[in-house]
């Protein structure tokens, strides 16, 4: 006779830049105790994105397909990992069935807990607004004051894309540099520029990268979400 089978709940992680899916499945193994995850990746959903030079209708559009097709795969919570894309994210939770995460709200939550000034350093002109904003709106759910300072590293995404890891992330450092005395925290607003910081052994002020900070803030809104149904059905 078939056994009955109970499956761990599933995290879909949706990407659009490949590099990144390794670390991310660490994450949520570190993180996410007792969940699976499984990937999808579409990289034209940012390379339209940065075509475009905003995020358009289409892509939105083509984004809420993903994700209902990560309900539909199973997932019992589904993960956006591109910051530029987070205001459709944002469009798309209020219809979503399962828990909508995009992946910069625990690095944004973070920031205005660090300090007052906050900078916000992008390889993506695309991803400053949807970062700045949504510090922003952190801050006013909390009643904090704060200032955003913008720093792109204009080209820096480029040599990404193009396999040229070292320029990118010496690009990314400088930026920070240009930063310092200006803000008291700053985000990277991409996960792609999360590792251009590990040779810097003597960081001169917080840097806050979305990766590691958004599972977690997953792994604390999923936990309770579980208490409070638990508490509903006892």
């Amino acid at each position: 006779m078939p056994s009955e089978i109970n499956e761990s709940p599933a995290l879909a992680m949706i990407h659009t830049v490949p590099g990144i899916i390794p670390a991310f499945n660490e994450l949520v193994g570190l993180h996410l105790i007792g969940w699976r995850s499984f990937n999808m990746l579409d990289e034209s959903l940012l390379g339209n994105t940065i075509r475009e030079g905003a995020l358009s209708p289409q892509t939105m559009r083509r984004l809420a397909t993903h994700i209902w097709s990560a309900v539909d795969a199973g997932a019992s919570a589904v993960l956006v990992t591109c910051s530029s894309l987070g205001p459709a994210v944002d469009a798309a939770m209020p219809l979503c069935p399962i828990p909508l995460f995009r992946i910069d709200d625990g690095m944004a939550i973070e920031a205005i807990q660090r300090g007052n000034r906050i900078g916000v350093l992008a390889t993506l002109a695309t991803t400053m607004n949807p970062t700045t904003r949504l510090i922003e709106r952190h801050a006013e759910r909390t009643g904090r004051r704060i200032s955003v300072t913008g720093r792109l590293c204009e080209g820096a995404f480029d040599k990404l894309r193009h396999g040229d890891r070292a320029a990118h992330d010496a690009m990314v450092r400088e930026g920070l540099a240009s930063l310092v005395g200006d803000v008291d925290v700053v985000v990277l607003a991409q996960a792609s520029m999360a590792n251009a910081l590990n040779d810097t052994h003597q960081a001169s002020l917080p840097v806050l990268t979305s990766p590691e900070l958004g599972v977690l803030h997953i792994s604390c809104a999923l936990k309770a979400r579980s208490r409070v149904q638990e508490s509903a059905h006892s």
